[in-house]
Order: structure tokens, then sequence, then C-alpha cells
């Protein structure tokens, strides 16, 4: 990924400056499972590959966790709330309901917690895009499907 976005210097710059600021907002799993209910979301094969990786190597996640994330919830019912309120931002273009908003609200999420929420969303929305584009070749091994009505 980074060697396609490197192709435009500016692009790498915005891209890399993003994941860097928004690296400091929210614990490292609750953007591990937003990350990985974006990327399921969008069908993006390389950034569920990606995070999965990550995730399970370096963020410390069960496989539990990770299959949980992929459909919007987690085995932490606050990291639940975040990961499917992502997936809610993203599935209605962030076109979220009151009772959504109540319902993060609900697990603990402060407004200003909600809005690094939906940054980090976008963050991942951005990266899902462009792999999606670009076709990005897995370098790593692919995750197989999940069963998206666990969460429902």
């Amino acid at each position: 990924m980074f060697k396609t976005i490197a192709s435009n210097p500016t692009v790498l710059e915005v891209v890399t400056t993003l994941q860097g600021t928004l690296s400091r907002v929210l614990d490292a799993k609750t953007r591990h499972s937003i990350a990985l209910a974006v990327s399921q979301a969008n069908g993006c094969s390389y950034c569920l590959a990606i995070h999965t990786y990550v995730a399970t190597e370096f963020g410390g996640m069960s496989g539990d966790d990770i299959e949980l994330g992929r459909v919007g919830s987690s085995v932490d019912p606050k990291r639940a709330a975040a990961a499917r309120f992502a997936q809610r931002v993203v599935d209605s273009r962030g076109q979220v309901s009151d009772a959504e908003l109540a319902g993060v609200r609900g697990a603990g999420y402060t407004d200003p917690q909600i809005l690094a929420i939906v940054a980090v969303t976008v963050q991942f929305l951005l990266t899902n895009f462009i792999n999606n584009v670009n076709q990005t070749d897995l370098d790593i091994p692919a995750v197989g499907s999940v069963d998206t009505t666990v969460a429902q």
C-alpha cells in the first residue's frame, strides 16, 4: 500500500500524518476493532488481512475478538459499541440515528470520543478505498470469511 501511496508524496504525507496523529486517540484495541469493522464493511481484503495480523501480533487481540471486530462487536462491551458505531457510520454514510448516538454514549463514550471514533473510521475508509481502487496485492496471508450475523 505504501509503495502505491509513495507515488504521490503529498498523499503519502497526508496518510502517514493522519495515521500518526490518530494513533493517539482511543486505545489501541478500540482502534483495531474499528479498523476491522470498517474494513469488513468495505470489503477490503488487504486491510482485513493487515489489521488482523497487526491486531493479533502486536495488539494482543484474541481470534474471537478479531472475528467479532469484523462484524462490529467485541468481547469488551465498550469496544463493541465503538466498532458497531463505526460500522453504522460507514453503512449510513455518516447519517447515524439519534438512537445509534445514544447507544454509543450509553456505552460510556463522550462526544469528543465519538468524534474520535468518526475520525478513526474515516482514516480506515481512506486506506480501504486506496487499497480497493489499487487492488493491492496481498503480501501477507488472506483472512477467511466471517459470519456477519454473529453480532446482529
